[in-house]
């Protein structure tokens, strides 16, 4: 079944590939903000370690999927073949950090007083969401500038790694998107409402996919820089978003528990079928 779908994603074109791949993260989002139609609320047990699982997933594709293609296809040995690699993920972090204090936005787990960004009178479910849309930004990056690797002939990107990428963040934006629509659910917005605005907060991820293949695709010598950027923006919203969030209540222990498996699903992913 996999070597079909790669078979697929080889005989289209790449940018093509990051507009399909991108879109299937965001259906699947879409799958987790639907089981509102089924469930009214969600333990906050399961919310914390589905969050873990969802920190585990992007900091192992961190390292597996970006940081270790972006640091082999680097030329010149030692502190030169890294420089590229370092450059690109302080770059990330810091495009991460000025959103993080520009865009207003509330973490799912805060009460409203904490909201982050430029002060507004916007409505808490506004703010979660675009909390969720900062996530998922870099998300959608990391997978359009692999399949942007692959349409500039670079030996290092392979369809397989962009299309496993894909799939690591599919299954964490899953419980993403549960985590988006359950609160809203419980605050006493429709299933309707709660479902969009789940579905809502990926909209960005194909958007961004596309962006990255293009921008690869058009100046090849940015690709070790674009990944490593895509990893340092990843591990700046697991640091401070993901994991904070799951510090707010008793259940620190499933949480990490949940991230350690996260981190185990999507490394044996990328070195099994990479």
């Amino acid at each position: 079944m996999f070597d079909k779908v790669i078979t697929y994603f080889e005989s289209i074109d790449p940018v093509i590939g990051a507009l399909l791949a991108t879109t299937f993260t965001w259906l699947l989002t879409a799958a987790g903000a639907a089981l509102v139609f089924l469930f009214k609320g969600m333990k906050r047990i399961v919310l914390d370690g589905m969050l873990g699982f969802t920190g585990g997933v992007m900091v192992a594709a961190s390292f597996w999927s970006l940081l270790a293609p972006a640091i082999a296809m680097s030329e010149g040995e030692g502190f030169a073949k890294v420089l590229p690699s370092a450059v690109g993920f302080a770059l990330g972090a810091a495009f991460l950090f000025g959103l993080d204090r520009l865009l207003p936005h509330l973490h799912i787990n805060f009460k409203e007083s904490k909201a982050e960004g430029v002060q507004t009178g916007w409505h808490r479910t506004t703010l979660l969401v675009l909390a969720i849309t900062l996530h998922n930004i870099p998300e959608g990056l990391a997978v359009g500038v692999l399949f942007g690797g692959v349409a500039a002939g670079i030996p290092e990107a392979s369809i397989a790694g962009a299309v496993i990428l894909a799939l690591g963040i599919g299954i964490q934006n899953f419980p993403e998107g549960i985590a988006v629509a359950m609160p809203l659910r419980r605050q006493g917005m429709s299933r309707k409402k709660s479902f969009w605005y789940g579905q809502l907060s990926a909209v960005v991820e194909p958007v961004a996919g596309v962006v990255g293949a293009l921008a690869v695709s058009f100046f090849t010598p940015v690709l070790p820089y674009a990944l490593s950027f895509a990893a340092g923006a990843m591990i700046y919203v697991v640091v401070e978003e993901v994991i904070p969030e799951t510090q707010q209540d008793k259940y620190t222990d499933v949480a990490t528990l949940g991230f350690i498996g996260g981190f185990i699903i999507m490394m044996s992913l990328d070195v099994a079928l990479g």
